[in-house]
């Protein structure tokens, strides 16, 4: 009965610790994802007069300039702390939301999306990178799961009602749109400064364990080889397939759904109500990482992409609603099992900076996917573009069947016996 009693304890002291953690990362998600021009965002591009194959370029550019920033800003993050990282990145992003409604030149558009992937690239990995450290600070990584899950889907069913309002506020102005989505950038800021220590890499918590301590690498590269087993790159490379996929995708339906006869305001509900899907879903990560594992929900949700991108394919505009709201939010749970994976596999010292080395891959390929997907759209017509564009998602299915069928390691057996609960 004691130790019951006491094993109570230590669960509920596990619980408080991961509560007083997660409160204010669960008020900063809502505030740093309320961006009310994102369900709009393809459209208000289009009323500048920018052409299917520009809009590509834009969000191409964002993205690889995002990418060629992670490493860098991973190092930083590092060094001076994930929580100054992410508020320089909101801060820099904020500042471009207002240069880019009141310009209608395409040049300085590229330059503010470059500098919106810079941003975008300090909060990348130190976001994840702070929450699990002070998590692990605490001795609460058992929920990181559930925690991630319900992370994602404060940030998704955020981003979707502003969706919402930002198709309410545009009949207003752009300006509305934008300064609004600003302003809640930084007041995420002001929550993550008032509510949440700052961590840096120095701090190493989950390598301080007295006998049991691993090897602690002084560089990121080094702790980058020795991490980088051929599983776990394949998971890297195939996991940024699934957002090259998934993101092109969410984006560029808006397009899909206006050529197909779907007016503004009926978009942005869709659009909207694919975050509200895709908020939700993630709330069974939790359940799918005990009951199947990340290893069979990849390709599962790798199929569904190209079922989805596939259908959409067919020119009706009902079909591409209806597969736009039902499949939309398998791969959410994906991402958050793999997202688990990565920070099981990389140690404290340096999580922020190999975590944005993955964050780089994805980058690139995420900025790929939309060129590609936006030449297609533009040679091919919107609907037959989503319909080749299935070929991605098949690929990176094919890639992970090998891993799948053989059971490789996706960690190194050093971290095992740090961390039992790496697979």
């Amino acid at each position: 009965m004691t130790g019951s009693t006491e094993a109570l304890g230590r669960s509920a002291a596990v619980d408080y610790a991961a509560r007083s953690v997660t409160r204010p990362f669960y008020v900063y998600a809502v505030l740093a994802n309320s961006l009310f021009q994102r369900g709009v965002l393809v459209l208000f591009l289009y009323q500048r007069g920018f052409s299917a194959g520009q809009v590509a370029l834009l969000q191409t550019l964002i993205y690889l300039v995002s990418g060629l920033a992670e490493l860098p800003t991973g190092v930083i993050a590092d060094r001076i702390g994930r929580r100054a990282s992410i508020v320089i990145g909101q801060l820099l992003i904020a500042g471009c939301l207002p240069g880019q409604v009141s310009s209608s030149n395409y040049w300085v558009f590229l330059t503010l999306f470059m500098g919106q992937g810079v941003g975008m690239a300090c909060v990348s990995g130190s976001d994840t990178a702070l929450l699990y450290d002070l998590l692990v600070r605490r001795g609460a990584t058992a929920g990181y799961v559930k925690i991630r899950s319900r992370f994602t889907m404060l940030g998704t069913v955020a981003s979707g009602v502003a969706i919402v309002l930002g198709g309410q506020l545009q009949r207003i102005s752009w300006g509305v749109v934008y300064l609004g989505s600003a302003s809640c950038l930084v007041l995420a800021v002001v929550v993550l400064m008032s509510r949440v220590p700052e961590i840096r890499g120095a701090d190493a918590v989950d390598e301080k364990d007295g006998a049991e301590r691993v090897h602690i690498d002084t560089t990121a590269w080094r702790a980058m080889l020795r991490v980088a087993t051929p599983a776990l790159v394949t998971l890297v490379v195939v996991s940024g397939l699934m957002h090259a996929t998934l993101t092109p995708y969410i984006i560029f339906t808006q397009k899909t759904l206006s050529d197909q006869g779907a007016g503004t305001a009926l978009v942005s509900v869709v659009i909207s109500a694919g975050f509200f899907v895709g908020g939700l879903v993630p709330l069974l990560s939790d359940r799918a990482n005990r009951r199947i594992g990340y290893r069979i929900v990849i390709p599962v949700s790798l199929v569904t992409l190209a079922a989805a991108l596939g259908l959409s394919g067919l020119g009706l505009v009902r079909v591409t609603i209806a597969v736009f709201l039902v499949l939309v939010g398998i791969p959410e749970i994906t991402a958050v099992l793999v997202d688990n994976v990565f920070n099981e596999a990389v140690p404290s010292r340096h999580r922020a900076s190999l975590l944005s080395m993955i964050a780089f891959v994805e980058s690139v390929l995420i900025g790929t996917g939309y060129l590609v997907l936006g030449t297609l759209m533009d040679g091919l017509g919107s609907s037959v573009g989503m319909a080749t564009y299935a070929a991605v998602p098949l690929l990176a299915c094919l890639l992970w069947l090998p891993v799948l069928f053989r059971g490789a390691r996706v960690t190194t057996e050093t971290q095992e016996s740090a961390d039992p609960k790496a697979s």
